[in-house]
């Protein structure tokens, strides 16, 4: 059973708690089994050989979570070596969807909706709340060896992460 961190996230000031520990640079990256837009389950080593923006947000229905993925499509375009994973809780559907509808092309969404896993071994599953089952706002970077070289965690779920530090470990 994965730690609770009480408190760790606010929305809107009221704070609630999330599962699973606190991931550092330096660490290996945890592996992860999620659903991509074609239904079909992909892992972190299936992007083995990229720079990976891994951001979780709680979900692309919301203005919040559509800004950050719109920021990180347009900030991606004509980067080969990097792929932007935005996960979510949402459907695979929803994401196909939304990404259709809004011209979002050079993100690959994922989706965590069957289990908690992900959310768990990444630190950002939300516990209790509105939110809860949903994952927290959070930016990762992980190297093409697997190592995170960047990581934030947003603690207000309504503010958007610093896309200019993630931006300065990516290569270009």
């Amino acid at each position: 059973m994965s730690e609770t961190r009480s408190e760790a996230i606010t929305l809107k000031g009221t704070p609630f708690d999330v599962k699973g520990p606190l991931l550092e640079v330096g660490n290996k990256a945890p592996d992860f089994l999620l659903l991509n837009a074609g239904l079909e389950e992909v892992s972190r080593s299936s992007f083995s050989s990229k720079t990976l923006v891994i951001a979780t947000v709680p979900s692309l229905d919301t203005p919040v979570c559509q800004q950050e993925t719109k920021h990180f499509n347009d900030a991606i375009a004509g980067n080969d070596s990097t792929e932007v994973l935005v996960v979510s809780a949402d459907l695979p559907f929803a994401q196909k969807r939304w990404c259709g509808a809004e011209g979002v092309e050079n993100v690959t969404t994922l989706s965590c909706h069957r289990s908690s896993a992900f959310g768990e071994a990444y630190g950002v599953q939300i516990s209790n709340g509105p939110l809860e089952c949903c994952l927290a706002r959070a930016v990762f970077v992980v190297d093409a060896e697997g190592v995170l070289t960047h990581v934030e965690y947003v603690r207000e779920v309504a503010d958007q992460p610093d896309f200019d530090a993630v931006l300065s470990v990516v290569p270009s």
